[in-house]
Parts: structure tokens; C-alpha cells; sequence
């Protein structure tokens, strides 16, 4: 059974009259997954970056109305990624999942598009005076569809399009010299470059030429997304979906519960091992026993009440082997780092609030007639990270390799810990910058004009922002690399979900945040960390070093869990010990 998963993969590497053609998947199928990957970021990004201009200036939104809606679908985007990564580790497929959700996404933007276009799907302009009128129901249940489309267009294409990416390189083929870390490199810096195209040159088309053009070449760069991802279809590795992963973890749960007053054998070896069962599940590799959680290891303990006979499965329910007890636990151990993630998204989301609302204070002329739009500072962040992605592939690699004997120069854990301290600089810098601004607006009399610019350049804010984009070519990244290597093979869909879903929560933690300090900072004579309407008057670089603080304490608490992590042990098939349980385990933790 073991040799007819391994097939699964082989099967499409045959030509029809049986002979065997080139290996599947590798850097030939680059082109097709990184134009996919350009042309739907930008789509994506160009497509909502703008869109509260389009509710409110196309539509006629109220502000909060228009606000909430938007909220209200970035909630359900980052639920969707859930639902779309199991219906892709379980039957579907990597490659099938993100196909048909990136044709429902391009339906969801060709509707918006075309209201965009034809008059009567959206209110008549605004006449001088006059009230605008507010688009009507019919008008708004377009938008409403078109929205919760695109909500379920990216539930499949988000968890599913890095990892299947990754799936491409298989590290067990020696005769393979690129690895998933430089595909997660160069992915990152294709999605950076898609995202600066968006910000720019799309936002500029949207406000200056017209929404139907601006909606319209998003939405064509969907459509050629799609046609570039299918074309490669021959050339890809595809890795066939073993069933749903989440029944496995809850088998293995019941069946150590169902054993919980049994004494543990004492030696592992002893527990359930069986790789024909576990074959669809460990192309990569099967998962060795861990001394940790050994509560979990009841589930392998083989009773008279199991009734085991040769060649008879097991009810799983009641017993499991050691490699589906392995995948619980390395599920378990990835939850505190991948959690230790959550407060760098929130530090970093005060780019597009507090540190936007600065620079719209500050003079961002570069020359008499032109001027940097106070939305487009994030360029400065996107252009950091693109050059710390170069560097880092193409330098630092290199050079740490040198010290540490490492192929990828460091481990994703110290990618991940370089991010933080890059992160806390940004933040700690971010505060002073702060004081900086309303030294001078207070030298010029300027602290109760709010809508007066204050003659101290923007450029001040591009220390800030660049900390942050090299910041996110680490942690983010290493972040990325963690949740793809270390989940269990079957899972890996699912894992890239809660790389999104982490994403997600900074952004709600920082919502909370920005709420609490507002209320807790407001003081009888109506002074506030975080004022409503004049933020020379308030403490922002109080609440920057609060995130500073919190940034610290979040480091201490990542130092303690990567000290304690033990990395997901595999032994390869191809190992010259593969009768050993644990003959893998030493040589490939060295490789992190």
C-alpha cells in the first residue's frame, strides 16, 4: 500500500504508452504559479485598497456603513481560508481548490465591475447641494454578492496557492538543488511586487481615470491569473488528498481517552507502528515517536480489546498509530509560535491608521507641484521588503551559511526572532519620531490646528515604515516557512489557513487595543492618548511604546517557546535504517 501512494505522484509521470517522463513539478512550474500568484495579488489588492473611495464617492455610502462593510468582509475572508484548506486536505486538492475558487473570486469581480460600468446598477452621481442619493437595495444586494464571492473565492485560494507551491520541491530528490526556503523567498517578493503595482499605479487609475477602468484591469489580471495557473497543469507535482485530517487529530484524541487509566509501555516501540495504513498520509516521510505529551501515546497502546488480526485495520477510534499521534502533537506544538506571531501584525497594522493620519500632518512635497499622497506611504514599506528579500536570498544566506553549516543560513526560528527585534526598533523609533512632529507644530503654534501642515517632512516617517518592511521580509516569512515545515504533510493546507488566520487576529487584537487605550487614556478635561479630532493634542507615542512594551514581552515569551520546541522528527523513506522508528529523527532535526 505504501508503494501504490508513492504512485499517486508517478502515475502522472508516465506518458501513455508507458514510458516514464521527466519528474513532476520543480522550478519549470515557477512561471505559471508565480504569474498566477502577480496577477491575482494584484487583482486582489488593486481590487480593495481603494474600495472605501468606491463606497462612499460611487455608492454613497455613510462613512460607518460603508466602514462596516468592509469589515464585515475582511471577517468572513479570514474564516473562508478554514473551510477552503480542509475541503483541500480532505478530497479536493490543492490544485482543484484554488482552480474553482479563483473562478468564483473572478465572478465575484466581474459583477462588481460591471456595476461599476452600467449606470443603472448604481446610484446617479451627486448634484452640487444636493443630497446624494444612497444606492438602493437591488444596487446594494450586487454588491453584497459580489463581496461574499469574493469572500469564497479567497477561502481557497489563500491556504492552498503557497503550499501547493512548496509541493513543487520534493527535498527527498537529490538531484534537486532549489529548496521550499528560497521558493518562500521568491514568492514573497513576486507578492511585494504585485502589491506596489496595486497601491500605485491602480489606486492612480481608480481616482483619475474612472472606477470601470480601475475595476476593470483587476479583474482581467484575475481572469489571466486563472489561465496561467491551469496552463501548467501537465508539469505540475500533484499530492492527492488522504482524507480529513481533523478526523484523524479527533480519533487519535478519543482513542488516548479511551485509554487514560492504562499504564504506559515502557518502551515506544512497543506502541502500533504501521506504515501501509499511514502511507497515503507520509509521502514526504513517516512521523518518529516524541517522548513529549506522552498522554497522547495511549492511543498507540495495543490491547486484547483491539482485536488486531493480520491484515485487518484497526478501528481508529480506538487505536491509532504512532505516526497519526505524532501529527496531533506537532499540530499542539506549533500553536504557541504560530501565536507569537499575532502582536507583529499589530504593531504593523498602525501603518495604515496612526502613522497615515501623521503623515497627513507632515509636508510630502517632493517637488512645488507634486506631493506623496499620505496613502501611498506604505510603498516605502513594500520597497524594504523587497530589497530584504534580495538581500537576504542572495547575501545574507550565503554568509550565514558560513557560521552555522546550514543550507538555509539560519533556522525559520531565528528568521522568525530577527523580525521581532527589527519590529520592536521600528515601534521604539516610531514614538521619537512622534515627539519630533509635535516639537515643531508646538515651535510654530500650530498644536490646535489640526488641518494645518506642520513644516517637518514626511520623510521623518521613512525610517518607521522601512523597520516594519524588513521586519515582515523576516519574521513573516520565517513565520510562513514555520507554519508550511513543520505541520504535518496532510496538513499543510490547513497550516497556511492559520497563517492567515494569525494575520487576521493581529488586526482584530489591534482594533481592541486602539479601543481600550482610547478609553482608558480619556481624562476629565477631554484629553486622550488617541484623540478623535487633533492628534497634535494627544500621546501616540505613548501608545507606540505601549506596543513597544508588549512587542518585549511578547520576545520573552518566543524566546521560552523556541528554547522548549522540538521540531517535527520524520524518517524518510529512503533511509537506509527505515526498519528503526527513530532512524530519521537526529539527521533531519539538524537540517533546521
Amino acid at each position: 500500500m505504501e508503494e501504490q501512494s508513492k504512485n499517486k505522484i508517478s502515475e502522472e509521470e508516465k506518458q501513455l504508452h508507458g514510458k516514464p517522463s521527466r519528474r513532476k513539478g520543480g522550478l519549470i512550474t515557477m512561471p505559471f504559479i508565480f504569474a498566477n500568484e502577480m496577477c491575482e495579488k494584484m487583482a486582489v489588492v488593486g481590487f480593495h485598497s481603494n474600495m472605501i473611495s468606491y463606497l462612499t464617492t460611487q455608492l454613497h455610502l455613510p462613512l460607518t456603513q460603508a466602514a462596516n462593510t468592509l469589515t464585515n468582509f475582511a471577517g468572513t475572508s479570514s474564516l473562508t481560508p478554514l473551510l477552503g484548506a480542509f475541503i483541500a486536505d480532505s478530497f479536493a486538492g490543492r490544485f482543484w481548490t484554488i482552480t474553482f475558487a479563483s473562478i468564483i473570486y473572478q465572478i465575484g469581480m466581474t459583477l462588481l465591475t460591471i456595476s461599476a460600468i452600467i449606470p443603472t446598477l448604481r446610484p446617479p452621481p451627486c448634484k452640487g447641494e444636493e443630497v446624494c442619493v444612497v444606492a438602493d437595495t437591488a444596487q446594494l444586494s450586487v454588491l453584497y454578492i459580489a463581496l461574499l464571492l469574493g469572500a469564497i473565492g479567497s477561502g481557497g485560494i489563500r491556504p492552498c496557492v503557497v503550499a501547493f507551491g512548496a509541493d513543487q520541491f520534493d527535498e527527498s530528490n537529490p538531484e534537486q538543488t532549489t529548496k521550499p526556503w528560497n521558493y518562500f523567498n521568491w514568492f514573497y517578493f513576486i507578492m511585494g511586487a504585485a502589491v506596489l503595482v496595486a497601491v500605485t499605479v491602480l489606486v492612480y487609475i481608480q481616482d483619475n481615470v474612472g472606477w470601470g477602468v480601475g475595476l476593470g484591469i483587476p479583474t482581467l489580471a484575475m481572469f489571466l491569473s486563472v489561465i496561467a495557473f491551469v496552463g501548467g497543469f501537465r508539469l505540475y507535482r500533484h499530492l492527492h488528498p488522504s482524507g480529513s485530517p481533523f478526523t484523524r487529530l479527533i480519533q487519535v484524541a478519543v482513542a488516548a481517552f479511551h485509554k487514560r487509566k492504562l499504564s504506559m509501555v515502557s518502551d515506544h516501540t512497543l506502541l502500533y507502528f504501521n506504515d501501509e495504513i499511514d502511507a497515503p498520509i507520509s509521502l514526504d516521510g513517516i512521523l518518529t515517536h516524541t517522548k513529549h505529551m506522552s498522554f497522547l501515546d495511549k492511543a498507540a497502546i495495543r490491547t486484547e480489546q483491539d482485536n488486531i488480526k493480520p491484515g485487518q485495520i484497526p478501528n481508529p477510534w480506538r487505536l491509532s498509530t504512532v505516526h497519526r499521534v505524532e501529527e496531533l502533537k506537532s499540530v499542539i506544538r506549533m500553536g504557541p509560535i504560530g501565536a507569537s506571531g499575532i502582536i507583529l501584525i499589530t504593531a504593523y497594522a498602525q501603518q495604515g491608521t496612526f502613522s497615515l493620519q501623521q503623515a497627513k500632518t507632515m509636508n510630502r512635497h517632493l517637488t512645488k507641484s507634486f506631493q506623496i499622497p499620505a496613502g501611498s506611504m506604505s510603498v516605502f514599506t513594500t520597497v524594504a521588503m523587497l530589497c530584504t528579500i534580495v538581500f537576504y536570498d542572495r547575501i545574507f544566506v550565503k554568509i550565514a551559511r558560513k557560521f552555522t553549516g546550514l543550507e538555509r543560513g539560519i533556522t525559520f526560528l531565528h528568521r522568525m526572532g530577527i523580525g521581532f527585534v527589527i519590529s520592536f526598533i521600528a515601534t521604539l523609533v516610531a514614538g521619537f519620531v512622534e515627539i519630533k512632529r509635535k516639537q515643531v507644530a508646538l515651535e510654530h503654534g500650530l498644536l490646535d490646528k489640526p488641518h494645518t501642515v506642520i513644516p517637518i517632512s514626511f520623510m521623518w516617517l521613512i525610517p518607521q515604515y522601512s523597520l516594519h518592511g524588513i521586519a515582515e521580509a523576516f519574521m513573516s516569512i520565517g513565520h510562513l516557512e514555520f507554519f508550511y515545515d513543520q505541520a504535518p504533510e496532510s496538513m499543510r493546507s490547513t497550516a497556511m489557513a492559520l497563517f492567515w488566520m494569525a494575520i487576521s487576529i493581529g488586526n482584530y487584537a489591534s482594533s481592541l487595543l486602539v479601543t481600550l487605550v482610547h478609553k482608558f487614556s480619556a481624562k476629565p478635561d477631554g484629553s486622550n492618548w488617541l484623540p478623535d479630532n487633533n492628534l497634535n493634542q494627544g500621546r501616540l507615542e505613548y501608545f507606540y511604546w505601549l506596543i513597544t512594551l508588549l512587542q518585549a514581552i511578547n520576545f520573552v515569551y518566543y524566546l521560552w517557546c523556541a528554547k522548549i520546541y522540538t521540531y517535527k522528527p520524520v524518517q524518510v523513506h529512503h533511509s537506509k535504517e527505515v526498519n528503526s522508528p527513530v532512524s530519521g529523527e537526529l539527521q533531519l532535526s539538524k537540517k533546521r
